[in-house]
């Protein structure tokens, strides 16, 4: 498929993050872009104001005629009336991984895979290459702050996508350059076990183009030996950070490769999580021969993500941070990054799991993560595309909890439940529509 012929295109669940992005890439392109998705959010405002017509009914009336290309994302349910019309009728169907697929066979690419760490990586990425005039285009699945938005558009031929695991989707791609972040065990529903899922991490690492490299988190292993593969990570690895440390409220490392050394990078990001990020998309930028100076420049430059570890409000009594983790390592990812910027401070957690499978999945290291906070407050489990599991509740998590200063609460009882408190160091954590609580708990604690 020539997407250069694509003049009249459709989404089917427009508003997803990473369905969003393509979007914007064909709206960039002069297509004339229609779509449905189930809610108005403020990101489907947006691309609304950016000229895209969306509706948010599943009515097969709404489809403007003469569609040349349809999109649709995994997370639509099967009885989709408008995609099952566009099925029945022979209409160009594709999943947005295929049309991302087709893209990096067409560009020069860099695909960023793993079951955490990929939206940052992707982001910080993206923010090197431009600080260093590589005039990339990305496709992020989270707002970058620096450019406040998930799409960013680029004149040159790289293109820095996100690499999905869920459904596979990171089979479609053939990328020059691509990094495994993580593979931990998630999308259990897809892949069976943790082995299957690294099969599917190792196909993806052997779909580079000629010449290609895959840079790998030092400690994970492909089930076959690919010799493509440089080593990434903190004290480890031929690409590598050391000496992190923390100053002034910013984490400080020091990077080394065969390529060159770079000394004092002042990072906006905290944790170890964030400068493992950092380390191969440095790596990643050298090759395309971005110097230590630009490195530094950009590092320090970095806004971040929005719901990436993002500040929402500090006062003189309390920090309030939220946060996008939905599986224990995250959790813990983001939990230790707090602890270690502020040591000395009492550490409250908001939490909303996210999907019964994953909460059933992994309920010990939910509990051992959340474990961690001085406080717990838990809320209901946000379903997204599933149907109740009997027996899995938030409140299985909560039995486990060996942390007494925990409680149990709904959405509706949320506000209610804080307006009693005094934090210090406030965190929401989850996936789910915990986001929309984050401006009136940043009022309660901004008018204190």
């Amino acid at each position: 498929m020539n997407l250069n012929e694509i003049h009249k295109i459709y989404f089917v669940g427009i508003g997803g993050i990473g369905m969003s992005a393509l979007a914007r890439y064909f709206n960039g392109m002069g297509c004339e872009v229609h779509g449905y998705d189930k809610t108005e959010t403020i990101l489907t405002k947006k691309l609304v104001d950016e000229g895209m017509k969306i509706h948010y009914d599943d009515a097969v009336e709404m489809i403007p005629e003469g569609v040349d290309l349809v999109i649709y994302t995994p997370a639509i349910p099967k009885d989709h009336r408008e995609l099952n019309y566009f099925l029945d009728h022979d209409f160009p169907v594709k999943k947005r991984a295929e049309v991302l697929g087709i893209i990096s066979r067409n560009r020069k690419t860099i695909a960023i895979a793993g079951t955490h760490g990929k939206t940052s990586t992707s982001a910080i990425l993206t923010h090197l290459l431009r600080t260093a005039e590589i005039d990339c285009t990305a496709f992020i699945g989270g707002i970058a702050q620096n450019y406040q938005s998930n799409f960013v558009e680029g004149k040159s031929d790289w293109v820095v996508v996100e690499a999905d695991e869920f459904d596979r989707s990171f089979l479609h791609l053939s990328p020059d350059y691509s990094a495994i972040m993580s593979m931990d065990a998630d999308h259990l529903d897809i892949y069976g076990d943790k082995n299957h899922m690294a099969e599917g991490f190792t196909q993806f690492a052997g779909r580079l183009k000629e010449n290609g490299k895959v840079y790998l988190k030092y400690g994970l292993e492909l089930n076959e030996e690919i010799d493509a593969v440089e080593v990434f990570g903190i004290n480890n690895g031929t690409y590598q950070s050391k000496n992190v440390r923390v100053e002034d409220g910013f984490f400080v490392f020091d990077f080394e490769s065969p390529i060159e050394n770079i000394e004092n990078i002042k990072f906006t990001l905290p944790g170890h999580h964030n400068v493992e990020n950092a380390t191969a998309a440095i790596a990643i930028a050298q090759q395309l021969g971005v110097t230590g100076e630009s490195v530094k420049k950009a590092m320090a430059s970095f806004k971040g993500i929005k719901r990436r570890f993002e500040f929402i409000a500090r006062t003189d009594q309390t920090v309030y941070i939220d946060d996008y983790a939905h599986h224990p390592t995250e959790l813990n990812a983001a939990i230790r990054a707090a602890r270690a910027l502020f040591p000395d401070k009492k550490i409250t957690g908001i939490f909303q799991p996210h999907l019964y499978s994953r909460t059933r999945d992994f309920v010990d290291g939910f509990a051992a993560a959340l474990d961690e906070l001085d406080e717990v407050i838990l809320m209901d489990i946000y379903p997204a595309r599933e149907l109740p599991i009997e027996g899995v509740t938030s409140e299985i998590i909560f039995e486990k909890l060996v942390n007494p200063h925990k409680v149990l609460i709904t959405k509706q009882t949320l506000m209610d439940e804080l307006i009693e408190r005094n934090f210090e160091v406030l965190l929401t954590l989850g996936a789910g529509d915990i986001d929309t609580f984050v401006e009136p708990i940043k009022n309660l604690i901004v008018n204190e």
